[in-house]
């Protein structure tokens, strides 16, 4: 229950912990913009707080585990506090983050623009109880508009979400249960969000959704233009003057194809880097992930991303273990690591997650199995990396400044391809030189990246 004194109070303190992806970051920013609007005080999440908010993930079960102990720390921290859980965890399994000793709110996934008015509400009530504010997946059918975002925790790149759910349904993933139908955000919303932003200085623009590529293509989305999907947003923001750049935080394979890409490289603003998430080598493991492509139409995008520019960067995320998946099969997504040459492999084990196809599938894989086979693709990830810088040597990229470290006097940033870069020079140089888009030539390999000098 809380006390008198807490219920008349004004301003409250407020801890936002998020847990999970770019998205439930930038979600994470938009709280507390609410929040600041209204006057209260945003402190850290670990402080003393009236009030934790714990935006949450379901990727993982780790991912549920992470949250319950924060939920059981924050309560042990302030008693008194208003605990609210929202997010993937929260939308998929609301009877068991409510069984949680301390929670006084669950919030679904289109909940998040209403928590100041929720919490307020609990506030005020005289007698505490638990609330459970979540709808079925299937009814979350509008863009929930959380408002123009004005600032970040980084002050030189600013993500800016265009697209909520997904439909893809892939066997493994619980994100359209937790996350609901493709619902994309009006152009105008996203063309105002971008401008204040820049107006703030920010010089880097990532676009950013649970399927990013799914944008426009609901048969509810008004269609004023020729152009169709996200070229919608990179015609609009390439139209805006100002010194900045756009990046894409993913594409995802099931939706686009190779001839998709090929017009996506006329936007000038646009990062030759692209997030595109193959998950596995095989053609068998793809088709059991119902992923919707094979390796070759994969190949076949890289290879149209690689002919325009030889040193586009390409990441992506891997899936080893999952069920069925033999030692054949793995090595088949080890020989894609060297065939596709990307700069940055994100390795994951599978994970069992209840509700989905593949938690029913039968030759999982054990876990010894799926350690060894994660410590491979993570070395032959590292292998695939070096090389990609090593093509780069010599060649001349656009790094955008974010930090001087002073142990290394080296100012730091990534290119326009995704390569941490290490700059020599002095610390006057280099503070003068945050946020600014600076012409580098990349010189050598160096700790996570490269090391490159100021061009002339």
């Amino acid at each position: 229950m809380i006390n008198s004194e807490q219920r008349q109070a004004g301003k409250l303190r407020v801890g936002v912990k998020t847990l999970g992806c770019k998205v439930n970051q930038y979600e994470s920013e938009a709280i507390k913009e609410n929040f600041k609007n209204c006057g209260h005080e945003i402190v850290d999440e670990n402080d003393f707080a009236d009030v934790y908010i714990i935006n949450t993930c379901t990727v993982t079960n780790l991912a549920d585990r992470k949250s319950r102990q924060y939920i059981r720390k924050m309560k042990r921290v302030n008693p008194l506090s208003i605990v609210t859980v929202t997010g993937c965890y929260a939308q998929v399994s609301p009877e068991e983050v409510a069984e949680i000793e301390g929670v006084d709110i669950v919030a679904g996934t289109n909940q998040k623009s209403r928590l100041v008015e929720l919490i307020q509400e609990h506030r005020n009530q005289l007698e505490s109880h638990q609330e459970s504010l979540v709808e079925d997946y299937r009814h979350l059918t509008e863009y929930e508009e959380t408002g123009v975002i004005t600032s970040m925790e980084s002050r030189t790149r600013a993500y800016i979400k265009i697209q909520e759910g997904c439909d893809r349904f892939c066997s493994y993933c619980v994100i359209p249960y937790a996350r609901g139908p493709v619902r994309s955000r009006r152009a105008a919303d996203i063309v105002k969000e971008a401008q204040s932003l820049l107006e703030q200085g920010f010089k880097e623009l990532i676009l950013t959704g649970i399927n990013t590529a799914l944008y426009g293509t609901e048969t509810s989305f008004e269609q004023k233009e020729q152009l169709t999907g996200i070229e919608i947003i990179l015609h609009a923001l390439e139209e805006l003057g100002g010194e900045f750049r756009v990046r894409l935080s993913s594409l995802e394979p099931t939706v686009i194809h190779a001839d998709y890409v090929k017009r996506l490289l006329k936007y000038k603003r646009l990062c030759p880097h692209l997030h595109l998430s193959i998950q596995s080598g095989s053609d068998k493991i793809l088709q059991a992930m119902n992923r919707r492509y094979d390796r070759s139409e994969y190949l076949e995008i890289v290879n149209v991303l690689k002919e325009f520019d030889p040193g586009y960067g390409v990441t992506t995320d891997m899936i080893v273990g999952f069920p069925g998946e033999t030692e054949a099969d793995f090595r088949e997504s080890l020989e894609m690591v060297n065939q596709a040459g990307f700069c940055k492999v994100h390795a994951f084990k599978y994970s069992k997650r209840a509700g989905t196809k593949a938690a029913d599938m039968r030759e999982h894989v054990a876990p010894e199995v799926k350690n060894r086979r994660s410590q491979e693709l993570i070395e032959a990830g590292a292998q695939a990396a070096e090389q990609f810088f090593k093509k780069n040597i010599g060649g001349q990229r656009t790094v955008l400044a974010e930090e001087y470290l002073e142990e290394a006097g080296c100012l730091t940033g990534y290119t326009e391809n995704y390569i941490k870069t290490y700059i020599p020079c002095t610390k006057e140089l280099g503070e003068r030189s945050l946020n600014a888009l600076i012409a580098v030539e990349l010189t050598d390999l160096y700790r996570d990246g490269m090391a490159g000098r100021l061009a002339e």
